[in-house]
C-alpha cells in the first residue's frame, strides 16, 4: 500500500518553568541527566538552556505517532517535576526575557552564536516539526513544491504565541516573527529538480554561507539526511490532539500532493510573494482570519478554506487511517488556537501568570 511511504516523525520544542514564579529556567542539564537514561536519543537540548526537545521514532501511522507523543510528554513531565520543575508547550513564554537565558555549551549552537550574534541569542521561540516519509529526493523536492501553498493554512491552526517578553503582541503566532530574523527562514522557492536544490545548497557552502544543509531552516524542507519532508512552520501546540490532528494534516496533504505528482496532475505552483501575503495573515489572525484564494483572486474566510482543504484530502485519510485525527481540526476551529486560549484567559485575567498555568495545564492534558 502506497500509504506505507507517508511515515511520521515529530519533534517537540518544550519550555522549561519554574511553577512558582512561572518564568523559564535554565535548567536542561538537571533533566537531560535523568532523560538520557530513559529516553536516550529521543531527547535532546537546544541552543537556551531552558528549552527541551524530545522526538519520536519512524511511526508507521499516526495512531502510532500519538503513542510516541503521549509517552514522551508523559516522561518529560515527569523528569521535571522530579526536579520541581514542569513543561509548557506554547511558541513563545508569555513573559520570559531572551537576555536572561543561559545558552547551552555546545560547539554547534557556539559557532550559530558567533556568526548571527543577537538573532541567535533571541531566538526564544518553541516549535513543532513533522517528517513524513517520501520514497525518495527526486519526487520529494516535487511534492514540496506543491506543497508551499498549504503552509499557511496548516500554521493558522496552530499558531500558539501570542505574547512576547510581557507584551500582547496583536499576533497569533509572533513566534514565526521572531524567527524570520534568521537567514534562509520562510516558505522556499521553488526548485526545478533535486539536482537543481543540491546545487543551491553547494554553493551555499562555496561560498561559506553554511557548513551544511541543516543551516536551511525554511517552513517546509527536504530533510538533509533523512527522506523525509519536513514541516517546520508550526508552534507547538498545548494539546496533544492538536499535534496529532496537526502531524495527520500535513501527512494527507503530503499523500495527496505525491499521487497527484505520479499521475501527472500536477497542482498550482504559487509564488512565494503570493503566498505570503497567506503566511502574514495566518500570523497575525490565526483561525479567526481570511486568507486569499488566488484562484477566485478573492478573501474567504478560514473557516472555508479548511472545509476545502479537508475535502482536498477525504480520499487520502481512510487509506491512512487517520480520519479521526484529521477531522480534530474542526475542534481546532470550535474551541480556537493556543493563541485565542491564551488571550481569553488574559482578557480574564490581565495575569500573564494564569495563562502560564494554562498552557502547563494543557500541555500535560490526556497523556494517560
Amino acid at each position: 500500500m502506497e500509504s506505507q511511504l507517508f511515515t511520521l516523525g515529530i519533534e517537540e520544542e518544550f519550555q522549561i518553568v519554574d511553577p512558582t514564579t512561572r518564568d523559564l529556567k535554565s535548567h536542561i542539564e538537571e533533566i537531560l541527566e535523568e532523560g538520557k537514561i530513559i529516553l536516550r536519543e529521543n531527547i535532546k537540548p537546544e541552543m537556551h538552556q531552558s528549552v527541551v526537545e524530545v522526538g519520536t521514532e519512524i511511526c508507521a501511522n499516526v495512531q502510532d505517532a500519538r503513542r510516541e507523543v503521549k509517552k514522551l510528554r508523559k516522561t518529560l513531565d515527569q523528569l521535571a517535576r522530579n526536579k520541581g520543575l514542569r513543561i509548557a508547550a506554547a511558541g513563545t513564554h508569555p513573559f520570559a526575557r531572551w537576555d536572561a537565558q543561559k545558552i547551552t555549551d555546545h560547539e554547534r549552537y557556539r559557532e550559530i552564536v558567533e556568526d548571527m550574534q543577537q538573532v541567535a541569542r533571541a531566538n526564544l521561540i518553541f516549535g513543532l516539526h513533522v517528517h513524513v516519509g517520501m520514497p525518495d529526493r527526486e519526487t520529494a523536492i516535487q511534492v514540496m513544491n506543491t506543497a508551499r501553498y498549504f503552509l499557511p493554512h496548516i500554521f493558522a491552526l496552530s499558531t500558539n504565541s501570542p505574547f512576547w517578553m510581557g507584551s500582547n503582541t496583536g499576533f497569533k503566532s509572533y513566534r514565526i516573527k521572531i524567527f524570520e530574523r534568521f537567514p534562509r527562514t520562510g516558505i522556499p522557492d521553488t526548485f526545478e529538480s533535486l539536482s537543481d536544490y543540491e546545487e543551491y545548497i553547494k554553493l551555499l557552502i562555496k561560498t561559506n554561507c553554511i557548513d551544511n544543509p541543516k543551516r536551511v531552516w525554511w517552513d517546509i524542507r527536504l530533510h538533509p539526511f533523512f527522506d523525509t519532508l519536513e514541516w517546520r512552520v508550526c508552534d507547538i501546540p498545548m494539546r496533544v490532539d492538536e499535534t496529532i490532528a496537526l502531524a495527520a494534516l500535513m501527512q494527507a496533504v503530503t499523500a495527496k500532493l505525491y499521487k497527484l505528482f505520479k499521475k501527472n496532475l500536477g497542482f498550482r505552483i504559487y509564488k512565494t510573494r503570493l503566498l505570503n501575503e497567506n503566511r502574514w495573515r495566518a500570523a497575525r489572525y490565526g483561525v479567526q482570519g481570511k486568507l486569499i484564494d488566488f484562484g477566485k483572486q478573492s478573501e474567504v474566510p478560514f473557516s472555508s478554506l479548511v472545509d476545502e482543504l479537508l475535502e482536498f484530502v477525504d480520499d487520502e485519510i481512510d487509506e491512512l487511517g487517520s480520519r479521526k485525527e484529521v477531522e480534530y481540526v474542526k475542534e481546532i476551529l470550535k474551541m480556537g488556537t493556543g493563541a485565542d486560549r491564551q488571550l481569553a484567559v488574559w482578557n480574564e485575567t490581565k495575569d500573564l501568570k494564569a495563562v502560564v498555568d494554562l498552557i502547563v495545564k494543557e500541555t500535560s492534558m490526556d497523556l494517560e
